[in-house]
């Protein structure tokens, strides 16, 4: 598959990307462990078929330590019993706050589960890796960014 634009030679792509990526600094400085931060991005991804950012956030997530049959099953994390009850949380507000245009939003109850495992700093991180990665999902699906040749760290910043 060929991309539609070349994202990597795009100056307007790189300039807001670079302040995507900037954007992660927060996030990453937050108390939302790791692992948890990677499968939100990981179940985003696989939700909004961005198979260039599917690939990022497996290879990372191995590349950091986690087991490759944990980021497997984040798929049918429902039926796994692999993942904590926080991450279930974390895994079910990625989910409903990726699939906005389905119209019901996030619920009261998916809310509120989260907030048992995650205090007001640790949920506003959430938000903002799940629209993040919602916004690079959305640009790669849309320029048909292919998957495949990520590196681990590639887009780290220095």
């Amino acid at each position: 598959m060929e991309p539609r634009l070349n994202a990597f030679a795009s100056p307007i792509i790189g300039k807001v990307f670079k302040h995507l990526i900037a954007a992660n600094k927060p996030i990453a400085d937050s108390t939302v462990p790791y692992a948890t931060q990677e499968l939100v991005r990981l179940r985003a991804s696989q939700i909004n078929g961005c198979g260039f950012c599917v690939d990022m956030h497996f290879k990372d997530a191995v590349h950091a330590g986690e087991e490759a049959t944990r980021l497997n099953l984040v798929a049918a994390w429902r039926e796994a019993t692999v993942f904590t009850e926080a991450e279930r949380a974390a895994l079910e507000l990625a989910e409903q706050g990726s699939r906005l245009a389905d119209g019901t939003g996030v619920s009261d109850e998916v809310w509120e589960n989260a907030a048992k495992h995650y205090d007001e700093e640790q949920l506003a991180a959430l938000v903002c890796i799940i629209a993040l990665i919602n916004a690079f999902n959305r640009a790669n699906v849309m320029i048909r960014q292919p998957a495949g040749s990520y590196r681990p760290g590639q887009f780290a910043q220095h």
